[in-house]
């Protein structure tokens, strides 16, 4: 609008179409996602612009949106501690300090917070950005390495979002959660463990029965004179006196060389 003052100032709204999916920034006139996850095709928004002047002026034009059922990989989840009705009107701003710090094109694909009901989009605060990033070469930039330049510049990126909100702003990328390990995988090492076990137990019962039979202990002489009994009757020079005493089957003197 070319006046000046109020009858130059525009402000923007959604007038007509599925208006519970997308909103719009009033005064930039920015369309934005609400709920469209899981949804594909195309979305017919009326969008109204009026001017503020006495005698206000207003206009409307449609808005195709196609949402496409396709994802890249290299989108990146920002968190902000901040409501999410207040991320939207302040996405620019956003998007400019993130540009700055990071080096690359930002684009804020989707802003969204774990409440999905549309009154209580005001009373969340914490809401989750979708961003993905552009090179010079206007190349897709790997989601590992903008997780990486966000981490690394996340100081001076919570300053300058300071500067946005006027308060303190925490901006942090959520670590992904470990993957579960395979159950063939769980069942090869309980497994291993098992076996191992059951090596080591039998090691140890033939190390014990080789100590035994090398060292009989405190009945080996007991046996040696059972062994002795069972053999009477026999050419045993040690087993003569048939009184069956110990004494008798002590060498004699005479056999000692």
């Amino acid at each position: 609008d070319p006046d000046s003052g109020d009858n130059g100032r525009l402000l923007y709204s959604l007038v007509g179409g599925p208006t519970n999916e997308f909103d719009i920034n009033e005064n930039t006139g920015q369309i934005f996602t609400v709920s469209v996850a899981g949804k594909a095709g195309t979305f017919y928004l009326q969008v109204q612009a009026a001017d503020q002047g006495t005698r206000r002026l207003t206009a409307q034009t449609t808005v195709n949106v196609t949402v496409d059922s396709s994802s890249s990989s290299n989108v990146v989840m920002l968190v902000l501690n901040q409501k999410i009705s207040v991320v939207e009107r302040k996405s620019v701003e956003v998007q400019r300090v993130l540009e700055e710090k990071l080096g690359w094109n930002v684009y804020m694909l989707n802003i969204y917070s774990k409440e999905s009901a549309r009154n209580s989009r005001s009373s969340t605060d914490e809401t989750q950005v979708d961003i993905i990033a552009f090179d010079e070469a206007h190349q897709e930039v790997p989601a590992e390495d903008v997780k990486r330049s966000l981490r690394e510049q996340r100081a001076a990126i919570e300053l300058g979002l300071q500067e946005v909100f006027s308060a303190s702003v925490s901006a942090a990328v959520p670590e992904a959660p470990a993957a579960p390990a395979a159950p063939e995988r769980t069942a090869a090492i309980v497994l291993g463990v098992l076996l191992a076990t059951t090596f080591i137990a039998f090691l140890a019962y033939v190390l014990l029965d080789l100590k035994r039979k090398r060292y009989p202990g405190k009945n080996g002489k007991q046996d040696l004179v059972k062994k002795v009994d069972v053999m009477e009757g026999i050419d045993n020079p040690w087993a003569d006196d048939k009184n069956g005493s110990l004494k008798s089957l002590e060498k004699p003197e005479y056999m000692n060389n």
